[in-house]
């Protein structure tokens, strides 16, 4: 079953900086970014549980080429994605999310 995905704002934020931030570094490399990300959420969509859960009910997938990871939640009929995040940021930013939503 495919559950419909419910980005969060700070989450379209998150992919929007980070696509400025590789495009910066080399022109067509945000693009690679999001050709990486779409996929990916694909399959969080599709198949959320093949993904660990990391803390409560949050969820994390990794990117193969990036260093990100897709933090979110999954109910009945939603994949809620909270952030898309570099691996090396302080946890707590994707934390305080999930207490303030």
């Amino acid at each position: 079953m495919t559950r419909r995905l419910v980005i969060q704002p700070q989450a379209e934020m998150d992919v929007a900086d980070a696509v400025v931030w590789y495009e910066d570094e080399r022109a067509g490399l945000g693009n690679q970014l999001l050709d990486e990300i779409g996929p990916v959420m694909e399959r969080v969509a599709h198949s959320p549980f093949q993904f660990p859960q990391i803390r409560n009910e949050v969820r994390r997938a990794l990117l193969h080429r990036f260093p990100y990871s897709v933090y979110f939640r999954v109910s009945d009929e939603t994949v809620d994605i909270i952030a898309v995040l570099h691996q090396h940021r302080d946890p707590k930013t994707w934390q305080k999310r999930i207490i303030a939503g």
